[in-house]
C-alpha cells in the first residue's frame, strides 16, 4: 500500500470511527447544535487554501496565526508574537510550541514554510502575495520577507481563508481535503457534512492552545457539535423554541419580538459586520450604460427597507463597506441614497420611455432585467421590496430564487444575471478588490466590473500603501470611483443578532471577537 493510500485509509477509519460513536450513541449532555446563518449557507469544502465560501465550522477546525477581538485588536493564537520592521519589509513571528494537527503531526516552523506558498494560484492568493519568503530562523519562528509593505497582513492573517492545514493530509487528500476529510489545529475535528444541510463536528480533546481571548485554554466544552442550515427562519425559529437546536446564528429582526416573548430563550445583538447590496451586471444591456445603472441604485429606497423588513434595527447602507471601517468614510458626494426624481430623469436621458402600462420601454423592448436572490426568508423579503420599487420608476424585473450552494457557479456563466441581492460579512476594505476586481470577473465579481481606472486604484490601494494611513487613503479613492460607477446599489446594514435557549446552554458574559466565533464558542457550556 502506497503511502497516500494509508492516510486516506487511516482518515477514512478515523472519520468512520467518529460517525459510529455519534451515529449510535444516545445524546450526551455536552451535545449542542447550532443553525448557521444564512449568509454562510451552502459552502461547498472546508478548504481555507481554496474555499470562496466558508463559514464558522473553518475556525473551529482550523486555528490561525491571530484572531481579531470585537475592537479589532489582535490577539495571538498560533503566533504567540509579532513584529514588523520599521520599512514594513519584513515581519518575524513566534510560533506556539506544542500544537498538534488533528492527525498528530506538529506544527512548526516548516508548516509555514509550506503553507504560503500553496495560495499561489488560487483565488484567495491576493492575502499573501507580497510574501515574497518565507525563512525559517528555527523551530517555531518564522520570518516573512515583504514584496513591498503591507498594511493589512494582520488583518489578512485573521481571516477564515487562512486557516492552517496539516500539511501530510493536505498533501495525501489533494482535491478532497475539505470535502471527504479536513484535517486543522482547531478545537474541534470534522466528522462529516452535507453541503446546504449539516456539518457534524467532534471536539479535539487535545487542544491547549486557545487564544487569551477564551477563559477556557481548551478543550472545548461542548463535546459533540452539529452546524445545521436553515434557510427559512420560521422553521429555525421553530425548532429554538421546541428544543430541536440550541442556538441560531442569525435571527431576522422581526423575528427579534417573538423570540424575546420566550422566557427559556435570550437574544444576544452585536454591532453588524455585514452589507446587503445589489450588484448589475455590467458587462450585458441595458447595464452597460451607466445611467441606467444610476437611475436602477437610486430606485432603492434604503430607508423603507429598514423600516418594513427590519423594524429600524439596523442602519441603512449608502456605500459599499461596514461603516465602522475608516474606509467607508468618503466624500457624501459619492454615497448613494434613494431618489426617485432623479432616477426617473435619468431613465428618460438613457431614452427608456414610460409606457402605458407602467414599464419603461426602449425601441419597442420592454425593460425587463433578471433579478437574482438566494433562499432564505430576509433575501427573498428584501428582493421582493426591491421589485416593487423597481416597478415604481418603470423596471420589471423578474425574480429568480437560487440555492445558495449552487448560486455562485451560476454568477460563473458570466451573462446568465442581470441583477442580484446579495450580502458579505467582512471588515476589511479589501472586500472591494475581492468583488470588484477584473481578476475575477463572473464570481465573486457578480457586477463584472472591469474598468482600467479602477484597476489601476486597485493596484494602489492594495499593493502601493507602505502604511495604515496610506492604506486608508487609497481604498477611500478607490472606494469613491467604484461608487460613481454604479455597478452596485447598497441596500442596508443589519445588527447581529443571535439567539439561544437559556434552558441548554451557558454563555459567556462578554462575546469576544467581531462576532460569535471560535474565542466565544470555547467558553460556551452545555446545561
Amino acid at each position: 500500500m502506497t503511502s497516500f493510500d494509508s492516510t486516506l485509509r487511516h482518515l477514512a477509519l478515523a472519520a468512520a470511527s467518529v460517525c459510529s460513536l455519534t451515529a449510535f450513541s444516545p445524546a450526551l449532555a455536552q451535545d449542542a447544535t447550532f443553525v448557521l446563518n444564512s449568509r454562510e449557507a451552502g459552502a461547498p469544502t472546508y478548504n481555507p487554501i481554496k474555499g470562496t465560501k466558508l463559514n464558522i465550522a473553518n475556525n473551529l477546525i482550523f486555528d490561525r496565526m491571530v484572531v481579531q477581538d470585537a475592537d479589532q485588536s489582535f490577539h495571538g493564537q498560533l503566533a504567540e508574537s509579532w513584529q514588523a520592521s520599521p520599512d514594513g519589509m519584513s515581519w518575524t513571528f513566534k510560533l506556539r510550541r506544542g500544537v498538534k494537527f488533528h492527525d498528530g503531526e506538529p506544527f512548526n516552523a516548516k508548516v509555514i514554510e509550506w503553507w504560503i506558498p500553496k495560495y499561489k494560484g488560487t483565488e484567495n492568493a491576493f492575502m499573501v502575495e507580497e510574501i515574497d519568503k518565507v525563512i525559517v530562523v528555527d523551530d517555531y519562528t518564522v520570518r516573512f520577507q515583504m514584496k513591498s509593505p503591507d498594511p493589512s497582513l494582520l488583518l489578512n492573517m485573521a481571516t477564515s481563508f487562512m486557516g492552517i492545514p496539516s500539511p501530510k493530509a493536505y498533501e495525501a487528500l489533494g482535491d478532497k481535503f475539505g470535502v471527504t476529510a479536513a484535517v486543522g489545529s482547531g478545537p474541534f475535528k470534522l466528522v462529516n457534512f452535507t453541503v446546504g444541510q449539516q456539518t457534524k463536528l467532534v471536539r479535539n480533546d487535545d487542544y491547549r492552545w486557545a487564544s487569551d481571548l477564551s477563559k477556557n485554554a481548551g478543550p472545548a466544552k461542548i463535546k459533540n457539535l452539529t452546524l445545521r442550515e436553515i434557510q427559512e427562519d420560521a422553521t429555525a425559529f421553530l425548532e429554538l423554541k421546541t428544543g430541536g437546536v440550541d442556538l441560531l446564528l442569525g435571527v431576522p429582526t422581526d423575528f427579534l419580538p417573538r423570540i424575546n416573548a420566550e422566557k427559556a430563550l435570550k437574544v444576544v445583538t452585536m454591532p453588524g459586520t455585514e452589507v446587503f447590496y445589489m450588484p448589475m451586471n455590467t458587462s450585458v444591456a441595458p447595464l452597460n450604460d451607466i445611467k441606467v445603472r444610476e437611475a436602477i441604485a437610486l430606485a432603492v429606497n434604503q430607508k423603507e427597507i429598514l423600516a418594513s423588513i427590519f423594524g429600524g434595527l439596523g442602519m441603512v447602507a449608502n456605500n459599499f463597506l461596514v461603516s465602522a471601517l475608516q474606509e467607508a468614510n468618503i466624500n457624501p458626494k459619492f454615497n448613494i441614497s434613494y431618489n426617485a426624481d432623479r432616477s426617473k430623469k435619468l431613465f428618460d436621458e438613457a431614452g427608456w420611455v414610460m409606457g402605458a402600462n407602467g414599464i419603461r420601454a426602449k425601441g419597442g423592448a420592454p425593460l425587463t432585467l433578471k433579478l437574482w436572490t438566494q433562499n432564505g426568508t430576509q433575501f427573498k423579503r428584501v428582493t421582493e421590496v426591491i421589485q416593487a420599487q423597481l416597478k415604481a420608476v418603470g423596471v420589471n424585473a423578474e425574480i429568480t430564487v437560487h440555492e445558495p450552494a449552487s448560486i455562485n457557479a451560476q454568477y460563473r456563466k458570466k451573462t446568465d444575471h442581470q441583477l442580484a441581492v446579495r450580502a458579505y460579512d467582512y471588515t476589511n476594505a479589501d472586500i472591494i478588490d475581492w468583488f470588484f476586481s477584473a481578476t475575477r470577473l463572473g464570481y465573486p465579481n457578480v457586477s463584472m466590473f472591469n474598468d482600467p481606472k479602477a484597476e489601476e486604484l486597485n493596484a494602489k490601494a492594495m499593493k502601493q500603501s507602505r502604511t495604515w494611513e496610506e492604506r486608508v487613503a487609497n481604498f477611500k479613492v478607490y472606494h469613491e470611483y467604484v461608487l460613481s460607477q454604479f455597478p452596485l446599489a447598497p441596500i442596508y446594514q443589519p445588527t447581529q443578532s443571535f439567539a439561544y435557549s437559556q434552558t441548554r446552554l451557558k454563555l459567556p458574559e462578554t462575546i469576544r471577537g467581531m462576532k460569535m466565533a471560535t474565542q466565544s464558542i470555547m467558553d460556551i457550556e452545555v446545561k
